[in-house]
């Protein structure tokens, strides 16, 4: 016990004998040196003494659509590790296939009394989905915020990447290699990200590369957000010629080195891919995956913010806060075949890309 009141002290610059009176819950320290100390003791792995460890102030619902695609446990852990700081403990419900559907966990949350909701890539993000839902939620009194699709339809804050912004990048940094047919594999077209990124691809292979829309449209495949769908949408995207495709997930983009790797080509000799998410582990796949980051941390926490100023009673302004994504450079991208960037490619390139970090696990 003296060990550890020694590594407390030091680790909070207080007194052994001040750690003591605060561990004994004794009058006689200030809330600054107190909440020092119980950082301490967090910061070291000890449990924090029941009588000092800070009561539920409610629950908060956070529902996903999969666990499956590693970006969901992501955002998952982000946001409840937010909420925990702040005193609330999250209740994760997931939707499984030919399990619950958001409605059902919808209901099952407000009858457990939560909070507020977190939603992350939900029925919102489908553009066909009914909004009334979201109406009933918001008249039944139960605050909640919007990751990723927004709808001006919904009365709610939303937190969103740049799609577009983020297609710039991908086409800008592939057109800058040599890649003049450059392929996009994206999920079903009636959901806001999907919209929003052929949007941004179109515009950015007119711009980078001169392409019509039509031209573009040519190199766009549809198919499921996962390695199975990301396989498709190459296989056909590589038999139309293409030599780099960006892809809407890091599951697909998987999808798009087995294509090309059963039809006995290279990724990045032959092939370039781009993914999307920055997903766990994703630096560790072979090759190491250039992604598009998805910046979960700061999308996470602003969510939080914003259900909890809509919890306390001062709601953050029901619009979209939009974050700029980042990509990383890592392996699986390189120059065509022939090893020759046209110097106009280049000098485009350098005046356009603006968010690129370059990750050192990459080869």
């Amino acid at each position: 016990m003296t060990a550890r009141l020694a590594d407390i002290a030091t680790q909070a610059g207080v007194s052994e004998a001040t750690v003591s009176r605060v561990l004994n819950g004794k009058p006689g320290v200030s809330a600054t040196t107190r909440e020092s100390v119980l950082a301490a003791l967090d910061l070291l792995g000890y449990e924090r003494p029941v009588r000092l460890r800070q009561r539920s102030a409610g629950l908060i619902g956070l529902i996903t659509p999969e666990l499956e695609n590693p970006i969901f446990p992501a955002f998952a852990q982000v946001i409840g590790q937010a909420l925990t700081r702040d005193g609330y403990t999250p209740l994760l419900a997931t939707q499984t296939p030919g399990g619950s559907t958001e409605d059902e966990l919808v209901e099952m949350l407000v009858e457990r009394g939560v909070a507020g909701i977190i939603f992350v890539s939900g029925l919102h993000a489908d553009s066909t989905a009914d909004t009334e839902r979201y109406a009933r939620l918001h008249g039944q009194g139960v605050p909640f915020v919007l990751i990723n699709g927004f709808s001006d339809k919904i009365k709610a804050p939303f937190v969103s990447p740049d799609d577009r912004g983020a297609m710039r990048l991908a086409v800008t940094h592939l057109a800058a290699l040599g890649h003049e047919k450059i392929g996009l594999a994206v999920g079903p077209k009636r959901f806001v990200p999907v919209l929003r990124k052929i949007q941004g691809f179109i515009s950015s292979m007119e711009d980078v590369l001169g392409l019509t829309a039509e031209q573009s449209e040519q190199l766009i495949q549809h198919s499921l957000y996962t390695l199975e769908g990301g396989q498709a949408a190459a296989t056909a995207l590589i038999a139309s010629g293409c030599t780099a495709i960006v892809c809407a997930s890091d599951m697909m983009a998987l999808g798009a080195i087995r294509a090309a790797r059963q039809q006995g080509l290279s990724v990045p000799g032959d092939v370039s891919v781009v993914g999307f998410d920055d997903s766990p582990l994703i630096a560790f796949t072979d090759p190491p995956l250039t992604t598009i980051r998805q910046p979960v941390a700061a999308m996470g926490q602003a969510a939080v913010r914003a259900l909890l100023e809509e919890i306390g009673g001062t709601p953050a302004p029901h619009s979209e806060f939009v974050f700029l994504p980042e990509l990383v450079v890592r392996g699986s991208t390189a120059a065509v075949p022939s090893g020759q960037t046209p110097p106009q490619l280049v000098q485009q390139s350098a005046g356009r890309h603006t968010s690129i970090a370059q990750d050192p696990t990459g080869v």
